[in-house]
């Protein structure tokens, strides 16, 4: 007959014939002979025996959970970290709980004091704004963090980042070379971590190429999205007429070629468009994106490899590493010179 309230582990120890020891071995992963793990495993199922975990968190100091906080999971991007996130978290035999957060940096500060009260053993935090009271949270928090982004120089704390700069150089270096002269920016807030390296990496490249920086050539979306990045472009148009644009980040990109598309102008022929992060959305489109890669599963990679190594040495040295950049060229951007034999 089935159990109606939950079974303690003498219970288990007498339906298995062992001690309570053996049974709290068993269940808590210590070494037993395979007999003796069967006959325990085997009662705990007959009597519907579930191990207290927050029992075993006080007694081992353990969650086997890392935490991963990104600003909206339903971006390809974030999609991407958590894919490679997930494998280097599970070799290491640890389950990853994911949060997503917003663009607000109280939400973060919040997840944070939660989690500081034994919820997990180790933070992932991709933020996409850095304020103080953030910065004085991470640092008095007793659980490692490691930041995939990029941090004040005197802030002790192991991140990784992209290198935003270089990548929208790598951007407009290509365009410049397809002789396109007036290329736009549709950027997201420029308040935000990415926001602003965009910005100062497209305004250093036009300025080395000689390209004008005009005013009517920016354009902020509200949010990193496609619904905002097709409002920014179609402002973007209204003012000004781009022989290239290059979106802050794929969906920005996406956006912008569909408002190309309603507009009646014709992609590459006459507008380029370049994305950013190298999402499958850039494979998706229609025509195929040109994006500059930032690394995102690389940096994801790298971060939870570091916030492993932090949680079993705790005092290791800060680490700060940088991802180098690179760009797919596709449909978006691609001359008729450039396209592979036999294409229309």
């Amino acid at each position: 007959m089935a159990e109606t309230k939950k079974s303690n582990l003498a219970l288990v120890a007498a339906r298995a014939g062992v001690s309570v020891a053996s049974v709290s071995r068993v269940l808590n992963g210590g070494s037993a002979s395979e007999e003796l793990t069967r006959r325990v495993r085997e009662a705990a199922d007959e009597l519907g025996y579930v191990p207290d975990a927050s029992a075993r968190t006080l007694r081992t100091g353990r969650t086997d959970q890392i935490a991963l906080a990104v600003a909206d999971v339903g971006n390809p991007v974030y999609v991407q970290m958590m894919r490679a996130v997930t494998r280097i978290v599970a070799k290491a035999d640890y389950r990853l709980v994911v949060s997503s957060t917003g663009s607000d940096p109280q939400a973060q500060i919040d997840l944070l004091t939660s989690l500081n009260r034994g919820y997990a053993d180790g933070l992932l935090l991709s933020p996409l704004r850095i304020t103080p009271d953030l910065i004085d949270a991470m640092r008095a928090s007793r659980l490692p963090i490691v930041v995939i982004g990029s941090l004040p120089p005197d802030v002790e704390l192991d991140n990784v980042r992209a290198d935003s700069a270089t990548g929208i150089g790598l951007a407009i270096e290509h365009l410049v070379e397809q002789g396109r002269r007036r290329i736009a920016l549709v950027n997201g807030p420029v308040d935000t971590v990415p926001g602003a390296a965009r910005l100062a990496g497209y305004l250093d490249a036009v300025k080395r190429f000689g390209l004008p920086d005009s005013p009517e050539l920016q354009v902020t979306a509200d949010a990193f999205t496609y619904r905002a990045g097709r409002e920014a472009t179609a402002d973007l148009l209204r003012q000004s007429s781009p022989d290239a644009v290059v979106g802050a980040n794929d969906l920005l990109a996406v956006a912008a070629l569909k408002e190309l598309n309603a507009a009646g102008a014709r992609v590459p022929d006459d507008v380029a468009v370049v994305g950013m992060d190298d999402t499958d959305a850039a494979e998706l489109a229609t025509p195929s994106l040109t994006s500059v890669d930032l690394g995102s599963a690389e940096r994801a990679k790298a971060a939870a490899e570091l916030l492993i190594r932090r949680i079993r040495n705790p005092e290791s040295k800060v680490r700060r590493i940088v991802i180098t950049p690179s760009l797919s060229v596709r449909e978006s951007s691609r001359t008729e010179a450039q396209k592979p034999d036999g294409a229309s």
